[in-house]
């Protein structure tokens, strides 16, 4: 049986089995997270993927 696959919900990167950090928020959302950069840009910090040059989710030439 394959492990499954997930994807950051930040970062939009695939997650290798084994790694990543859940987080569940109140209303029983789950968010899977690659690392702890990416949980501190989204939780901690509250920034958008897409104004973040190191994301997949980059959107060049900004965001109205």
């Amino acid at each position: 049986m394959m492990p499954e696959t997930r994807v950051c919900s930040f970062t939009s990167e695939e997650i290798e089995p084994g790694t990543g950090m859940m987080y569940v928020k109140r209303d029983g959302s789950v968010m899977w997270f690659r690392d702890s950069k990416a949980r501190k840009n989204a939780l901690k910090l509250k920034r958008n993927p897409r104004r973040m040059k190191w994301t997949q989710r980059y959107v060049k030439g900004g965001i109205k």
